[in-house]
């Protein structure tokens, strides 16, 4: 399939501490015409809802792509990673060419943070970030950003074959 980033799953990840960072989920109304189980990404909002079939959804606060960087459509998640690596895709590679060719999860450098849900037909996921102060705007090549506690919370709902829509 040619996806340009390498996500790896790392070795065995010990007890994570939520610290004192707050977490920017919450319970919201949800009345739209999407499916309970499917992650929506409003990316004007810089909002994520994982629908529930209860009439709500959580909402996260997060990064999405920068103008230019920005992709719209639905995707299925083909992949879930605890500490992923990352090798940073060509593009990524060519603004900034002094990264190394992989960073292994769990390092401090690694913009993946704690969790990583792929998305299939390209080179996007859904991840945590070593960057919380981006979360709610426009920083990314394409992926969406959370905030690590928010991954983390996310990642334990959802399984390989959740539906992805990521809206303007």
């Amino acid at each position: 399939m040619g996806r340009s980033i390498a996500v790896v799953a790392a070795a065995v990840m010990g007890a994570m501490s939520l610290g004192s960072v707050a977490v920017a989920r919450e319970i919201v109304p949800f009345d739209g015409a999407v499916a309970p189980g499917t992650i929506l990404i409003r990316t004007a909002e810089r909002k994520l809802y994982y629908v529930r079939s209860d009439g709500t959804a959580l909402r996260y606060r997060v990064a999405v792509g920068r103008p230019g960087k920005q992709w719209f459509g639905e995707a299925r998640i083909d992949g879930k990673y605890v500490k992923p690596a990352w090798a940073p895709p060509p593009e990524v590679k060519h603004d900034n060419p002094r990264l190394p060719a992989v960073i292994p999860g769990g390092s401090p450098g690694n913009p993946m943070g704690a969790r990583a849900l792929t998305l299939d037909g390209g080179e996007y996921a859904i991840h945590g970030t070593n960057r919380p102060a981006s979360i709610g705007t426009y920083a990314s090549y394409g992926c969406i950003r959370m905030l690590n506690e928010d991954i983390v919370d996310l990642y334990d709902q959802v399984a390989v074959g959740t539906r992805v829509i990521v809206e303007r």
